[in-house]
């Protein structure tokens, strides 16, 4: 993020800052809207791993399936709006402001939870950044392949490595990573999120059209039974796993928070309700996403609708569904890194504050460029590229990381904060109830890296390192 330098006041006529300019922080006045705050969150949601969805549905049943996945966005709800609380220390218009996750949980827990808050939040948003490039190549990929199954038949095998798309995700990452921070990608998310409903939307055209073609659903109460009793509940784990972390954003969602204007109304009033509004409906495409492709395919439905090919024509929606996912994935990808780059360079300012090489900059539009930001950040890219390119199935880990940190990130640290921040008696029935709401959490959250792990054993046992 940009040095802030400190406001020197003088009486002299010319040299009194415009405190229009700038929030009660001393801070450049903060412009966000629910709009935008809506936006940032539904980039960070709906990933493409809403077309697996389907897959994920298949493992647990008609009636399973829908259970969980409306459980599960219930919780994310309920924990959203309590982190949304803890914004400000305080007063919820006049407290200090906590910029990050982990600057709300020093102000209102501190101890050791910071250092549990700091290490699961940054390691699962590097992990997110590297499993976000292999997605993207995926989709890449993947059009170059429909090209081929529409020229040669379904029957070629239109193998393709998926390397030089990550260099190309890569390259286009740098450019955007000189985008400084969270208030400067607001546009970057509008379109972003407009993809995610453009491939959701042809996702789920794709599953009402094979519906009737196939003259009615396909599925069972049950799920997938062609397979043993342990691959049976290994894959209904990792199912519950994919759903309960497909919805959780609360690794960024203090971040976000931050853009959003000064009160009135306060800032947890309006990510609560742009909270309320992106759950809504990212509830809606998921479902419509998950349950009319279990009712096309049925047991047999791929991982992916649109790269595992559950569909080849016409080939040209395909692609454009594909081109969608790449194009969402590129601001999705910034909604994730904006805070690490935040912190390294927060902590790189404070440590060399008169360093020119660190603190000047060149604007260029958007771009907001230092040595040090292009330097590090192009660094960073590089690296999260070339650990995708060495991992292909790194997919797999980052499910594990996000098994992980569910739990701490998604259930324990907000409900704790939001016990600290309103006085909560202990013994009371709130306190009661969010005590077991956590447990709960826990139980989920260690089930799902059970899963997790058998499948990265899985795919562990064939690894061969940049063998995309």
């Amino acid at each position: 993020m940009a040095k802030i330098e400190p406001v020197e006041v003088s009486l002299e006529a010319g040299n009194r800052p415009d405190p229009a300019l700038f929030d009660e922080d001393g801070r450049p006045r903060r412009t966000g809207t629910l709009c935008t705050a809506s936006a940032h969150i539904i980039t960070a949601v709906i990933g493409s791993g809403v077309l697996s969805l389907p897959w994920a549905t298949a493992q647990l049943g008609w009636i399973a399936g829908p259970i969980v996945m409306t459980v599960f966005a219930g919780v994310t709800y309920c924990t959203s709006a309590m982190q949304a609380e803890c914004y400000r220390t305080g007063d919820q218009e006049s407290g200090r402001r906590n910029y990050t996750y982990i600057e709300a949980v020093r102000s209102i827990l501190g101890g050791a939870s910071v250092k549990l808050c700091g290490i699961i939040q940054y390691a699962n948003l590097v992990g997110t950044s590297i499993g976000y490039t292999i997605a993207a190549s995926i989709s890449m990929q993947a059009i170059r392949r429909a090209g081929c199954f529409h020229t040669n038949g379904h029957s070629v095998p239109c193998r393709c490595s998926s390397s030089p798309y990550m260099l190309v995700f890569g390259a286009l990452e740098i450019v955007f990573s000189q985008i400084p921070n969270f208030h400067e990608i607001w546009w970057l998310s509008i379109v972003a999120a407009v993809m995610s409903f453009t491939y959701s939307s042809i996702g789920l055209g794709i599953g009402i059209a094979n519906t009737v073609a196939n003259g009615g659903f396909r599925g069972t109460i049950a799920g997938a039974t062609n397979v043993t009793a342990m691959q049976k509940v290994w894959r209904s784990l990792q199912a519950l796993g994919n759903i309960a972390f497909a919805f959780a954003f609360s690794n960024v969602l203090t971040e976000i928070q931050d853009t959003i204007k000064a009160p009135p109304p306060s800032e947890s009033a309006v990510m609560k309700k742009a909270t309320r509004m992106s759950v809504v409906a990212t509830s809606v495409f998921y479902a419509l996403c998950g349950f009319m492709g279990y009712a096309a395919f049925g047991n047999a439905a791929p991982d992916n609708l649109l790269t595992g090919f559950g569909f080849y024509e016409p080939f040209w929606l395909v692609d454009a569904a594909n081109v969608a996912i790449a194009v969402h994935l590129v601001g999705a990808y910034q909604v994730f890194v904006q805070p690490i780059f935040a912190f390294v360079e927060r902590r790189v300012s404070q440590r060399w504050p008169d360093s020119g090489f660190v603190n000047n900059e060149l604007r260029l539009g958007p771009f907001c460029i230092s040595a040090f930001r292009l330097l590090w950040r192009s660094l960073f890219v590089c690296f999260t590229t070339v650990v995708a390119m060495a991992l292909p199935f790194f997919g797999v880990v980052v499910g594990l990381l996000g098994a992980i940190s569910f739990w701490p990130l998604t259930v324990y640290l907000p409900s704790e904060m939001y016990i600290a921040q309103r006085n909560v008696r202990r013994g009371s029935a709130l306190w009661i109830g969010l005590k077991l709401f956590a447990a709960l959490g826990l139980i989920v959250s260690v089930a799902a890296t059970t899963g997790s792990v058998a499948g990265f054993v899985g795919e562990f046992n064939k690894f061969r390192p940049f063998s995309g």
